[in-house]
């Protein structure tokens, strides 16, 4: 287990893209209230695989915020001491039946087989994490937001996607334009 304060080793340089491009049928589905709870037992899985080591774990995407519509995918969070230890993470998860879909720099990507809850790994402190939360919490408390992008979300469903990236790429614009609404919220004005 790591516990220095820097990386084992330097992290991957390119992306991995396990099992390559996959085309999806993508849909959305109305909130489901099972997605807490299948968040809340993969929450147990992953803290049982990783008994050993210091994690964090959060709920983020679409079905983490109450009255969205979402892709019918768990998306968690894992924040890990060093992301280039694998061998303290991935392969525990492994063994408790998620599959590498992705490794890239500073991200690692494990999904069940099922491809219903995919876990996101970063290195604690990592920005992409607080900006997961923000755009969370903030869609759980902004009606208007949330509908945004809940109708953005439509209207790109309407379109035919090569992979989910591409249809992931494309909401890009709507989920910064909401974030920096986020960021003022919470950000209190300059004297």
């Amino acid at each position: 287990m790591s516990t220095s304060s820097g990386p084992r080793r330097p992290d991957v340089t390119t992306v991995e893209l396990v099992g390559g491009v996959e085309v999806r049928e993508l849909t959305l589905s109305d909130f489901d209230e099972r997605w807490a709870g299948l968040f809340r037992e993969h929450r147990e899985r992953i803290r049982a695989a990783l008994v050993a080591v210091p994690v964090e774990i959060e709920h983020i995407g679409s079905t983490s915020v109450p009255g969205l519509a979402a892709k019918p995918i768990v998306d968690i969070v894992v924040a890990v001491d060093d992301i280039t230890a694998e061998e303290d993470y991935l392969d525990a998860l492994l063994a408790a039946g998620y599959e590498l879909r992705v490794r890239e720099p500073g991200h690692r990507l494990v999904r069940t087989p099922a491809r219903d809850v995919h876990v996101h790994v970063y290195q604690r402190h990592d920005p992409a994490i607080g900006e997961y939360l923000l755009l969370r919490d903030h869609l759980r408390t902004d009606a208007a937001d949330r509908a945004l992008y809940e109708s953005t979300k439509r209207d790109l469903l309407t379109r035919s996607w090569g992979d989910m990236n591409a249809y992931s790429d494309a909401k890009t614009d709507v989920i910064v334009a909401i974030k920096a609404r986020a960021r003022a919220r919470t950000t209190p004005p300059r004297p």
